[in-house]
């Protein structure tokens, strides 16, 4: 949850984008991951048709990133996400990425970035009610996927009723007044060879669909059935009683995951007024019983918060089908033009900048300077040193977003190479993976991370552990970053960038409707794949041709000048630290409220945060450079390759027979 957790009513598992009952956020989708050096990997477990996963993998806000980080010794960064721009009423289109065409509408017409190898075609734009719509447009595709992010999550749960946000989510399936039966959608989309599902988040609510799209009848009116989630949903008091019980199902099935009993307790370090501290899940203590005891009525508070937050402004689709653009808009218009937008203002503008997200004395376990102990479900040894990044002003946070100087620290603390620290903490065989990464991603607060998986040696020594981590950093404040190190990241996230081809639609929209909600139009599709996004302090990139170098000194500059800032703010004094491991059991004191979590807090020792603070000497130091990135210099590009126009194969034409030769 969190900005990278999230709550699923039941998942198809996502490899890109860890995802689930309450997993991590699809912003991580195609975002850079090289920051992360544990083993990749996927853990699930399958309940009910709900998957909670935690991928390394190469690819999402995921937003956000997001596609997370490090949950049971895996790491996974987030995606970067959000950028200082207005992107309201602003049109887009793009073919090919060089041609431009102009939707019916007095909007600005701007530029969508997007691979060299993506030949699908793209339109961007926003519909009347100021709905934002992206489409893509793929004939060589059967498949379509939708998917609507919705502007709201968990962190807008009313006190009173922690898991709302989340139950509005499962609600919205079970009957809309155009479609009254409450299983009507899921049983079209499995006669059509579909599939659906939705996720809440800190701070919004995605919902995804992925059908046959070959007959344009099908798909329009999946479309149909889709859009009146959000424009008449029925909300009836026996759906509502029902569903508490799946709800609480869900709750009940995590109790025993460690990411889930990791996750509550990140949040108990949060400031107990801000609303990332709430229990995000819900259940019938806090749905049922709970709002008994309170007299409130639950369906009328359901009713009240989609009125409240569900807003076509505050909405963003993305839709991938085989269909022309053309067609691809008057589907949409009939679909989704009517739902109503009630003006409302984004719902963090209540919260977000007013209330400290880490404040001495006022969360239910202490954060800076001190270190939590769990004891873990599975045989787990390992610490995190987590620093929150507190920014002052949206500007602010949305510049650390587009710089992703995270990125650029984590591939140094998280390098494997000689002089690395996961080479020296080998070496003292006190550790077996390490990873580096951004993890919480809120609209006024982040935090950074190193995770170490630990020997049994390793655990006996987690001071001398902190102390190298804590040497390395000294090294990057005293030695600053070479300038090598911003030309390699950018060389090889532009590689990546060159070769990227299509993956599976349904995490593909996911990510952009994430994309959507914290980009510009111009950068739905690149922001999250690409680094170094401005060109100049307030000039965004405008080219999707991959490069080889910075466009200037200056734009290097921007990235080396956000990393410094990043890397000071790794103090010792600013750092809280977690421990996993078995040999905590029987000697814990305290257990968290809603998992039941074992766990020991005790503040860091004066004796550990002097060594901290003034590191030993250590054969630590930058990478090498990488003499074996590729490069252009000496190629030359004869004969462009031409746009081959393909289409997919209907059914009929895939199953005629092929003549034999003659």
């Amino acid at each position: 949850m969190g900005a990278t957790f999230k709550i699923c009513c039941c998942y198809a598992a996502v490899l890109v984008a860890a995802s689930s009952a309450l997993a991590f956020s699809p912003s991580a989708l195609n975002t850079n991951i090289r920051a992360t050096t544990l083993t990749s990997a996927l853990f699930a477990t399958a309940n009910d048709n709900e998957n909670v996963a935690v991928a390394i993998t190469k690819n999402d806000d995921i937003d956000s990133r997001l596609r997370r980080h490090l949950v049971l010794s895996l790491l996974a960064t987030v995606s970067a996400s959000a950028v200082p721009f207005d992107a309201d009423a602003t049109t887009t289109t793009t073919d090919s990425n060089v041609e431009t065409s102009s939707l019916t509408s007095a909007a600005e017409v701007v530029k969508l970035l997007k691979p060299p190898l993506d030949q699908r075609e793209y339109e961007t734009y926003e519909l009347p009610n100021g709905l934002k719509v992206l489409l893509c447009s793929d004939p060589t595709s059967t498949s379509a996927a939708v998917g609507m992010n919705v502007h709201v999550g968990a962190c807008s749960d009313p006190v009173e009723i922690p898991g709302l946000a989340h139950f509005c989510e499962h609600m919205l399936f079970l009957g809309t007044e155009k479609y009254p039966e409450e299983d009507s959608f899921a049983k079209f989309l499995s006669a059509n060879g579909g599939y659906n599902n939705a996720f809440t988040d800190s701070e919004k609510t995605v919902y995804f669909f992925e059908v046959d799209g070959s007959i344009d009848k099908r798909f329009s009116e999946a479309l149909l059935r889709f859009g009146s989630f959000f424009s008449g949903p029925l909300f009836t008091e026996s759906a509502t009683g029902r569903e508490l019980n799946a709800i609480d199902s869900e709750n009940a099935k995590n109790l025993q995951n460690d990411i889930f009993r990791l996750y509550e307790l990140e949040k108990d370090r949060v400031n107990s007024d801000h609303p990332f501290s709430k229990f995000f899940t819900g259940n019938k203590k806090t749905l049922l019983e709970g709002t008994k005891r309170q007299g409130i009525n639950l369906r009328n508070e359901l009713v009240k918060f989609y009125e409240s937050y569900y807003s076509s402004n505050q909405m963003s689709l993305a839709v991938v089908a085989p269909q022309s653009l053309p067609q691809l808009r008057k589907y949409v218009s009939d679909a989704f033009g009517d739902i109503p937008n009630r003006q409302i203002n984004p719902p963090e503008d209540k919260w977000a900048f007013n209330v400290q997200p880490y404040l001495a004395g006022k969360s239910k376990i202490p954060a800076e300077k001190s270190i939590v102990e769990i004891v873990p479900i599975q045989d787990l040894r390992q610490v995190t040193i987590t620093w929150p990044i507190v920014f002052s002003s949206k500007e602010e946070r949305e510049l650390y977003r587009l710089n992703k100087p995270d990125y650029f620290v984590a591939s140094l603390l998280g390098h494997e190479g000689a002089g690395s620290l996961l080479s020296y903490l080998k070496e003292q065989r006190w550790a077996n993976a390490l990873g580096a990464s951004d993890n919480a991603d809120l609209s006024d607060f982040g935090t950074f991370e190193v995770t170490v998986e630990l020997t049994p040696k390793g655990l006996n020594a987690i001071d001398d552990v902190c102390e190298a981590i804590f040497s390395y950093i000294q090294m990057m404040k005293t030695n600053p970053i070479p300038n090598y190190v911003f030309d390699e990241n950018l060389q090889l996230d532009e590689l990546e960038w060159r070769f990227t081809t299509k993956g599976q639609p349904t995490n593909y929209v996911q990510s952009l409707v994430t994309a959507m909600d914290k980009f510009p139009p111009s950068l739905y599709i690149a922001g999250p794949r690409r680094v170094a996004l401005l060109e100049t302090p307030t000039t965004l990139i405008s080219s999707d041709q991959p490069r080889t170098s910075f466009k200037s000194n200056e734009q290097r500059e921007i990235l080396k000048s956000a990393s410094t800032d990043l890397v000071n703010r790794l103090t010792v004094d600013n750092s809280f630290l977690t421990v996993f491991s078995k040999s905590f059991e029987g000697q814990t004191t305290q257990n968290e409220e809603w998992y039941g979590t074992a766990y020991n807090v005790k503040p860091v020792s004066m004796s550990s945060l002097m060594r901290w603070k003034n590191p030993g000497s250590f054969p630590l130091f930058y990478p090498r450079q990488n003499i074996f990135i590729p490069s252009e210099k000496g190629l030359k590009v004869n004969k462009k390759p031409k746009k081959v126009d393909q289409k997919a194969l209907t059914f009929e034409e895939k199953i005629k027979p092929i003549p034999p030769p003659t």
